[in-house]
């Protein structure tokens, strides 16, 4: 599969990107345990326009994570087309689109997965973004509005059109948000139309290395993308692959592999943020590892609340020292 003219290898597994989540410490672990291709938490074009701080700071990417991408949103077509190419000086890989986020703040003013009740708009804003940078412009989107209107098929014809080199979709509605399960069905739809040159990419339920295999061999896509299951599990990516290539599951982490990667993990957000902020973002990461290890809530009430990053390490030394000969894998009731 290509991304422009970057070869990214046959049943590419890209990291979704995600609010929170996709800071650099986690795209860190991500790409040392096999991602292909990640995206950064999406950037608010009204905030990049405007020289938000924080906003800024989502476009600090390095090399090592490359092939990368930068996500943007908005309802604005000048602010996405000005956003875009402030984007482009910070030397992605790819500028994505972001056309799929369900949540009310972003959607509800018409701006991520909002643009499904105007796609004319969406594919205006599209066609601005490409003609105003040279980079890669790909979109990721959703199936459409509500059940009443699943568009996406004609839509992606649409947005191939205007210019863009992939396309990801997200296996739900709008209106879904994240419950029920995905529908590939429309997915495969898009890539069996034989109007369709470019890669499509889909997303929705990838939980288990089975998962991602029953996405390329029965839908026929060009890449899988993980979300929601990567969070407390970056290492999934190593075992997709895995079992992409032999057909064989590896046997789950170990809590002390575990242990280990916690505390990478930890060094490497205190890093990028500094003690405090690397600290409070850790927290929602720390539950995740050790979901599955029994009597924990104790343990893991004090790693969410610790306020002293000195005694982080020690808390970890301790989930070893009680928990070091359980092998507790995680499942996807837990994701």
């Amino acid at each position: 599969m290509k991304l422009g003219n970057i070869d990214i290898g046959e049943r590419p597994l890209f990291l979704a990107p995600m609010e929170d989540v996709t800071d650099p410490s986690f795209r860190y672990i991500c790409k040392r345990y096999g991602a292909d291709v990640m995206y950064t938490e999406f950037v608010s074009s009204d905030g990049l326009i405007r020289d938000a701080q924080g906003t800024l700071n989502k476009l600090n990417i390095f090399d090592y994570e490359r092939p990368i991408g930068i996500q943007i949103y908005g309802h604005i077509p000048e602010a996405m087309v000005e956003s875009a190419i402030r984007v482009e000086a910070a030397e992605p890989d790819v500028i994505d689109i972001n056309f799929g986020c369900p949540v009310n703040k972003i959607a509800r003013r018409g701006a991520g997965s909002g643009m499904m009740r105007e796609p004319d708009k969406m594919v205006e804003i599209t066609k601005r973004v490409v003609e105003a940078v040279k980079l890669p412009v790909t979109v990721k989107t959703r199936l459409g509005w509500d059940e009443n209107s699943k568009i996406i098929v004609e839509l992606a014809e649409r947005l191939q059109d205007v210019g863009i080199q992939a396309l990801t979709v997200h296996g739900r509605t709008r209106c879904q948000l994240y419950k029920g399960e995905a529908d590939w069905t429309l997915i495969g739809e898009i890539k069996k139309n034989p109007r369709m040159k470019i890669p499509i990419i889909g997303n929705g339920d990838i939980k288990t290395p089975e998962d991602a295999a029953n996405a390329f061999d029965r839908y026929g896509v060009d890449g899988v993308m993980v979300g929601r299951a990567s969070f407390g599990h970056p290492w999934i990516f190593k075992e997709m692959r895995h079992f992409l290539d032999t057909g064989e599951l590896l046997p789950p982490m170990s809590v002390k592999d575990k242990v280990t990667l916690a505390k990478e993990h930890f060094q490497k957000s205190i890093e990028f943020k500094g003690e405090r902020a690397g600290l409070l973002e850790m927290r929602r990461h720390f539950s995740c590892y050790f979901k599955g290890l029994p009597d924990f809530k104790e343990t893991r009430l004090k790693l969410v609340t610790e306020n002293d990053p000195n005694e982080i390490p020690h808390l970890l030394d301790y989930i070893l020292e009680r928990w070091g000969d359980e092998n507790i894998g995680v499942s996807s009731e837990n994701l």
